[in-house]
C-alpha cells in the first residue's frame, strides 16, 4: 500500500504471484548467445561438444559476434587481421603497462587489465576510428556517387571540424608498415574470389591517394587503416572493430606479461634509473619565513 504526498487516499498495488516473479526474473536478462541447461551447452543453438574440435577459434569469434559461422574465405580475412594485430613491441603504451604491472606485483589478470583499459581513443582507437571515416565516405557517395569526390568533401568536413589526423594512415616507427601491403593483397584475393565486394579496399585507397596529394612522399595506410577496410568489407560495426582488435591485442599483452614473469623485476618503471628525466620547474629555492608579525619574508 502506497499513500501519495498530497494526501491522496493510499493506492494498494497488486503483489505478483510467484509464477510472475519467477517469469520476470528470468526475462531480466535474456539473450541469443548461449542456452545453458545442467549437462548442456549451446552457442547460438550449437551443441559445444560438436564445436569442439570442429570449429576454429576464429570462426567462433565470429560466431559469437555475428550469430552464423563463417565462411571459410570470410574467417581467413578475419584471422589474418587479428593476427596483425597481436603485438607491437614493449614500446607500446599497453605492452609497457602490463609489464610495469607485472614488476608492481600484479598477477597475470590484474596486468592484462590494466594494458587493456588504455587502449582508449589515442592508443586502440584510430581503427574504429578509420572504419567511422570510411562508412562516412561510403554514406556520402551513395551507391553511384564518385568515391574521389565524396573522399575530398569528408575530408574537407573533418579539417573544417578541426580535425588534424587521418586515423588509419601515417606511422610514427614505421615508414611504410610493413604489415599493410600484404593485409591489402589478401583482401583483393578475396574480392577477386567474390568473397567481400571490394568497396571499403576502394574508399581507403581513395583516402591514401588523397592525403598524399601534392606531398614529396606519400602517407602510407597503416594497420588501423588496412584492418578497417577488412572490418568494414566484412560488415563489422565500428564498435566491434576496436573490440576484436583488443581481443588480438591482448595476445601480445599477455605473452609479455607472461615473459616478465619468468624474467622478473621489481617496481620496473618505464625507463632505467641512469637516464632519469627532464625537470622543467623552478630552480631550488629556500621556503619563505614568518616574521614575529606575520609578515612573509624571504
Amino acid at each position: 500500500m502506497s499513500a501519495s504526498l498530497d494526501g491522496d487516499a493510499a493506492v494498494t498495488s497488486p503483489q505478483p504471484d510467484a509464477e510472475a516473479l519467477v517469469a520476470e526474473a528470468r526475462q531480466w536478462w535474456h539473450t541469443d548467445i548461449i542456452d545453458i541447461h545442467p549437462g548442456e551447452i549451446a552457442l547460438r543453438g550449437y551443441p559445444i561438444e560438436e564445436l569442439i574440435g570442429n570449429v576454429g577459434f576464429v570462426d567462433t569469434i565470429w560466431m559469437m559476434l555475428r550469430g552464423e559461422l563463417p565462411s571459410r574465405a570470410h574467417a581467413a580475412l578475419l584471422e589474418a587481421a587479428l593476427v596483425a594485430s597481436v603485438d607491437h613491441g614493449p614500446q607500446a603504451p599497453s605492452i609497457a603497462i602490463a609489464r610495469m604491472a607485472v614488476t608492481c606485483g600484479l598477477p597475470v589478470n590484474g596486468a592484462m587489465a590494466s594494458a587493456i583499459n588504455v587502449l582508449d581513443d589515442i592508443h586502440g582507437g584510430p581503427g574504429q576510428q578509420c572504419m567511422e571515416l570510411y562508412l562516412e565516405i561510403d554514406a556520402e557517395a551513395g551507391p553511384v556517387g564518385s568515391l574521389d569526390q565524396a573522399v575530398d568533401r569528408v575530408l574537407q568536413r573533418r579539417r573544417d571540424a578541426g580535425e588534424r589526423y587521418v586515423p588509419g594512415f601515417g606511422h610514427r616507427f614505421h615508414p611504410l608498415d610493413p604489415r599493410t601491403p600484404r593485409l591489402l593483397s589478401l583482401v583483393d584475393d578475396a574480392v577477386a574470389e567474390g568473397a567481400v565486394g571490394g568497396r571499403f579496399a576502394a574508399i581507403g585507397r581513395a583516402v591514401a591517394d588523397a592525403i598524399s596529394a601534392g606531398r614529396s612522399a606519400p602517407i602510407p595506410m597503416n594497420v588501423d587503416g588496412v584492418t578497417a577496410i577488412i572490418y568494414c568489407e566484412l560488415g563489422l560495426p565500428p564498435e566491434l572493430g576496436r573490440g576484436v582488435f583488443i581481443l588480438a591485442r591482448s595476445v601480445g599483452i599477455l605473452a609479455h606479461a607472461s615473459e616478465q614473469m619468468t624474467q622478473g623485476g621489481r617496481i620496473k618503471g618505464p625507463l632505467p634509473k641512469s637516464l632519469g628525466y627532464t625537470y622543467t620547474g623552478p630552480a631550488r629555492r629556500s621556503v619563505p619565513r614568518n616574521d614575529d608579525d606575520g609578515r612573509t619574508r624571504s
